[in-house]
C-alpha cells in the first residue's frame, strides 16, 4: 500500500508563498491520481488540486487556479504543491490524497491520505 508523508506547511502572511511536498513510500505505479484537499474547521474537506500521475495534466479548484501549481518528479514518487499569493481563506489543514484511478477529485475516491500539514495565512 502507499503511505503519504506531506511536509513544508507553516504561518505565513497574506501574499506570501509555501511550497508543500508529499513523498510516496514507493513508486506510484497504482496511484494514478495525486494531489491535495484541505479542510478547515467546520467545513468539508475540499480538492485543492491534483494530477494524472501517468502524464501529469492537472485539475485545480477555481479558488486556487493562477495561484497555485501542483507537479511530481521524474520518479512519480513526490508531488508538490507551490502556493503563491496565499490568502487568509487558505488558511486549512492540507492533505496529500493518491487513488487507484486516474481522478481524485471527490475526497471518496481516494484510496491513500496523509496525515496532513498545517497552512496559516493572516
Amino acid at each position: 500500500d502507499v503511505q503519504l508523508v506531506e511536509s513544508g506547511g507553516g504561518s505565513v502572511q497574506a501574499g506570501g508563498s509555501l511550497r508543500l511536498s508529499c513523498a510516496a513510500s514507493e513508486y506510484t505505479y497504482n496511484a494514478h491520481c495525486m494531489g491535495w484537499f484541505r479542510q478547515a474547521p467546520g467545513k468539508e474537506r475540499e480538492a485543492v488540486a491534483n494530477l494524472k500521475t501517468a502524464d501529469g495534466s492537472a485539475y485545480y479548484a477555481d479558488a486556487v487556479l493562477d495561484r497555485f501549481t501542483i507537479s511530481q518528479d521524474n520518479a512519480k514518487t513526490t508531488v508538490y504543491l507551490q502556493m503563491n499569493n496565499l490568502k487568509v481563506e487558505d488558511t486549512a489543514m492540507y492533505y496529500c490524497a493518491a487513488a487507484r484511478w486516474p481522478r481524485c477529485i471527490e475526497a471518496e475516491w481516494v484510496n491513500y491520505w496523509g496525515r496532513g500539514t498545517q497552512v496559516t495565512v493572516s
